[in-house]
């Protein structure tokens, strides 16, 4: 029997409602804490951008004892997203355990001797603290904006423009009749180009600093799930550690390897008229996946076929009266600038002498299987295992979590092989694969079944793989599949 402990789980967005439904039902007492006055993170409908939709299939984009409705479409749009959300909640009576409208100021480590975390709490006008025995910190990587500033900005607005973080943009009416100026390259900076360009605006112009590989949500004709998603494929990219007979394998076979990528890059060059459009990327496909890699919002390139959408490679340098000034020294038209430039990552409530031990000195994070940190105890994070399939991994990594806090793993770590393990794959990041630092290294794709193995490996299942060999190995991730793996793992109650 395992003691009842208080967790604190912070934001209820995917990966809070994962880590709720995780730690009650293991009998621990959850307080969850969302600071806005819905479920859903980044799918509640106030934070949303029109027309908004996955980047990953429905079947992939799922818990593993919820299917998405089959009258949703592959690809579900936001607004279906966050009524999903919204039935998981309500299948596991998971509202009773948060509060809304409560936001977490500050957290430290409590001062009474016991273990656990001390808490600010902030909400209708009120401050007040509690103690909790372990936080499952859930706001993941797409929190707080960015904002970013140029010179000129001030007096731009002052006459009449507009400036907007991207996940302000929540009414097409905004970019009628107006010139439209859309910062970045991002999936949620082509969206809004597209959806402006559709929506009455004057002009629309795209400014991207770098040309990145896209992949479309059909490659060739084929689902592009059937592509990336494999463990065939995910073989193909140099992961971490391995023994000298799978290197050698790898080393064998890199001719291959590298003509498969080849011909990956050659089809969506053509397939999307990279050239013509002077978006071929410098870096090749294999060393630049990730989970920065963005899916081609439908419409994208037809609009810079039809000239309804132009691209320009560049920045913002400033604004003038009516135009932004780019890099180049181009001056555009613009009545609305969007700024599509991401999200801070951080944990900006969490006390700075613990954050100093979270983040070493060039952003990356120190955590073992992306969740958790030997010198910061009785808390991890739940959604910063970002991936090609968010709603599984959370889960995944919700289901470790709680066992970690109960000391109920199969395969238990101590604080040195931990911090062993974290300097690895630091160094792996950092010399081997550097696409992999993207969101402070805090990114499991490409490698998503191999993540998965590691977690249910701790955890102790008995199953881990399909038994159909084939489609385990040339088929995507599935959820019903893992759920039946989560099962197989050690049962214990909490007393």
């Amino acid at each position: 029997m395992t003691k009842r402990k208080t967790v604190a789980v912070i934001g209820g967005g995917v990966s809070g409602l994962a880590a709720a439904k995780a730690f009650d039902e293991r009998g621990h007492r959850v307080l969850g804490l969302e600071r806005s006055h819905d479920f859903g993170g980044v799918w509640e409908l106030s934070r949303s951008y029109p027309d908004v939709q996955t980047q990953s299939p429905k079947d992939l984009y799922r818990f593993t004892d919820l299917a998405m409705p089959d009258d949703y479409p592959e690809w579900p749009k936001g607004p279906q997203v966050h009524s999903y959300l919204h039935a998981y909640a309500k299948k596991h009576n998971l509202a009773r355990l948060f509060r809304l409208n409560t936001n977490v100021a500050s957290m430290d480590r409590r001062k009474d001797g016991l273990a656990g975390w001390t808490l600010t709490l902030e909400a209708a006008g009120r401050t007040w603290t509690e103690d909790v025995d372990f936080v499952a910190i859930c706001t993941g990587q797409f929190s707080d904006k960015n904002i970013i500033r140029h010179p000129g900005q001030e007096e731009f607005v002052a006459a009449g423009g507009e400036v907007m973080h991207s996940s302000e943009y929540t009414d097409p009416e905004l970019a009628r009749g107006k010139h439209v100026v859309v910062l970045g390259g991002s999936k949620s900076a082509t969206d809004l180009v597209v959806n402006a360009s559709k929506n009455g605006a004057k002009s629309v112009t795209m400014v991207y600093r770098e040309p990145v590989w896209r992949v479309p949500y059909f490659v060739g004709g084929i689902n592009f799930k059937r592509l990336l998603y494999m463990r065939a494929q995910e073989q193909q990219f140099n992961g971490w550690g391995g023994s000298a007979l799978g290197k050698a394998i790898h080393t064998a076979f890199k001719p291959l390897i590298w003509a498969n990528f080849r011909g990956l890059e050659t089809l969506l060059k053509l397939q999307l008229k990279l050239r013509k459009w002077d978006m071929v990327p410098d870096v090749p496909i294999e060393k630049d996946a990730s989970c920065s890699l963005p899916i081609v919002t439908p419409g994208l390139f037809e609009g810079f076929e039809s000239g309804a959408i132009r691209p320009v490679r560049g920045t913002f340098e400033a604004y003038e009266s009516g135009h932004v000034v780019l890099s180049t020294g181009e001056k555009i038209p613009c009545d609305l600038a969007v700024l599509a430039v991401g999200w801070k990552l951080g944990v900006p409530y969490l006390a700075k002498e613990y954050r100093d031990k979270l983040i070493e000195w060039d952003g990356q994070y120190r955590v073992y299987r992306l969740s958790v940190n030997p010198d910061l105890p009785d808390m991890g994070f739940v959604g910063f295992n970002s991936s090609f399939c968010t709603i599984l991994s959370a889960e995944m990594i919700a289901n470790w979590l709680v066992r970690y806090a109960d000391g109920q793993l199969a395969n238990q770590p101590s604080a040195e092989e931990m911090r062993q393990n974290i300097d690895a794959m630091l160094r792996w990041r950092r010399q081997e694969r550097p696409a992999a630092k993207v969101y402070g290294g805090l990114c499991s794709a490409p490698f998503h079944f191999r993540h998965f193995d590691e977690l249910l490996a701790d955890m102790g299942a008995t199953k881990r793989k399909r038994a159909n060999p084939l489609a385990e190995q040339f088929s995507y991730p599935n959820a019903d599949a893992y759920g039946g793996f989560l099962k197989s793992t050690p049962q214990y109650a909490a007393g």
